[in-house]
């Protein structure tokens, strides 16, 4: 049965209607995941002596310190990232299968994961070198290894229960940053309550059977979860909830836009993966601290300054704006079925960017305690967001024909089906041109010309908005058969 289960694997990869004409983009994703494993193996290895000559003579207490972070880390990349096995498991429901054995291999798999073989790349090296080391003694380190595979394995089926329930993840990432900022600026440090515990499974190795056996115990819960919601309509039914009626009366000012900007706000609400976007625009916000504190020397630059202003105030931009219209293609054949102009579609996607820009610019005020410098990269990068990179992202949408999954994060970082020649050239004037602007007046006379030219040429593509949106709505009407096509693809 296992054989013909892999053999069916095999086939769906093989025969999906994507495989050919991304082949080229397949083996080059094939390269960098041998890239990524030999990096962990390379840091596995050299962790060892990199932290005993830099850092302490214990490495593997350094390691035991920061390991929280590092598991916390994980899940978060997993609830993002990793696939759920209900996915492809659905057209076997058809077959005469049991349902124990479908469910099984359908968990099984996410056992031999990317991101568990990635963890397995960097502590069995780290682990072998504690041991050739001769320093620490090969029982406590099988015993601490061992309790590591039953902690990333518990992550492993934790992010099934967690993947459908948003309040858990959002709750981890709020730990994670706070104990992260606690511990940063000295006020809390967690590490000095969480490493004793991972010191605990070196020095009484027997205590690794705690996380092997909560391993074993998630997947149980995981295999009764799926188990018991193994039917066709599963999932189907609707929780019954008091009926809530919200007619938005406020955008009625935007005239006959407000259709569309009630529809795109309503979706924003109500769906997985668009709170997920808002969430991340939420996050861009913070990205300045790596550009304005210092921290990072390499960072450490006025040409840096205006690049992060133009992230932290467009998270939202970069993150919704380049997903237009795939955001409505669940019901875009229906759209473009009715009576829309395609301007007015187009405008409401605007608005909405533009209302999100300058709600975080307001955000980020508080870099002023920086300097001023800091915040005016923030201003400066905003309305060259609203006046330029507003229209890129709608022109670099046209191109992008990746139908989204509102009920699910998976590719909530972005898809390979995203990435081509023409919207990789629609990322110099996002993210170059403004940084080359910015050089111009910094070198003719300083940073505040600098910022000065850079708002400028964010206001004159403000000026020259209606004639951008008549190019841009001609794209979208050229490649409107092209993205119907696409989004009826479901392999």
């Amino acid at each position: 049965m296992l054989k013909n289960f892999i053999s069916l694997e095999w086939k769906s990869f093989f025969r999906s209607a994507s495989f050919k004409v991304n082949i080229a983009l397949k083996i080059l994703m094939i390269i960098g995941v041998f890239f990524m494993l030999l990096y962990a193996l390379a840091m596995g290895v050299g962790a060892y002596f990199v932290i005993e000559k830099y850092v302490d003579p214990d490495p593997l207490k350094i390691i035991n310190k920061f390991l929280i972070f590092y598991i916390l880390v994980d899940l978060v990349m997993r609830y993002f990232i990793q696939k759920m096995p209900i996915v492809n498991i659905k057209p076997l429901l058809y077959l005469p299968l049991k349902k124990d054995q479908i469910v099984s291999f359908g968990i099984n798999k996410t056992m031999i994961s990317f991101f568990n073989i990635i963890h397995a790349f960097f502590f069995i090296p780290f682990s072998i070198v504690l041991v050739v080391k001769g320093q620490h003694d090969i029982v406590n380190v099988i015993g601490w290894h061992l309790a590591m595979l039953g902690l990333f394995y518990s992550n492993n089926f934790i992010n099934i229960f967690v993947n459908s329930k948003d309040i858990v993840f959002y709750s981890i990432i709020v730990v994670l940053a706070t104990f992260g900022a606690l511990t940063y600026f000295d006020i809390f440090d967690i590490t000095t309550f969480t490493a004793p515990i991972f010191e605990a499974f070196y020095n009484q190795p027997y205590l690794a059977i705690i996380p092997l056996v909560l391993a074993f115990l998630l997947y149980k819960m995981a295999f009764s979860h799926f188990r018991k919601n193994f039917y066709l309509d599963a999932g189907l039914a609707k929780k019954v909830a008091i009926a809530e009626t919200d007619n938005m009366a406020w955008l009625d000012r935007f005239g006959s836009v407000s259709i569309f900007l009630k529809n795109d706000i309503k979706l924003i609400k109500r769906n997985k993966r668009s709170k997920t976007t808002v969430l991340m625009s939420v996050l861009f916000i913070f990205y300045g601290l790596l550009f304005f504190t210092g921290y990072i020397e390499a960072y450490d630059g006025p040409f840096w300054r205006i690049f992060a202003g133009v992230f932290v105030s467009g998270g939202f931009l970069f993150s919704f704006g380049q997903f237009v219209p795939s955001w409505d293609s669940a019901y875009y054949p229906l759209m473009m079925s009715q009576n829309i102009r395609y301007k007015e579609y187009l405008e409401s996607k605007w608005y909405l960017m533009v209302i999100a820009t300058i709600i975080s610019t307001v955000l980020a005020s508080f870099y002023l305690y920086l300097g001023w410098q800091a915040y005016a990269a923030v201003v400066a990068g905003a309305i060259y967001n609203i006046g330029v990179n507003s229209h890129m992202v709608l022109w670099g949408g046209a191109y992008i024909k990746t139908p989204i999954d509102l009920s699910s994060n998976k590719k909530a970082f972005g898809d390979k089906k995203s990435f081509n020649l023409k919207t990789l050239l629609l990322t110099i004037p996002k993210l170059v041109l403004p940084v080359g602007i910015y050089a111009a007046g910094h070198f003719a006379h300083g940073e505040i010309l600098g910022f000065i030219l850079v708002a400028v040429a964010g206001f004159f593509g403000f000026l020259f908005k209606n004639k951008v949106f008549s190019i841009i709505e001609k794209i979208y009407k050229a490649e409107k058969y092209k993205t119907l096509a696409a989004y009826k693809q479901t392999n």
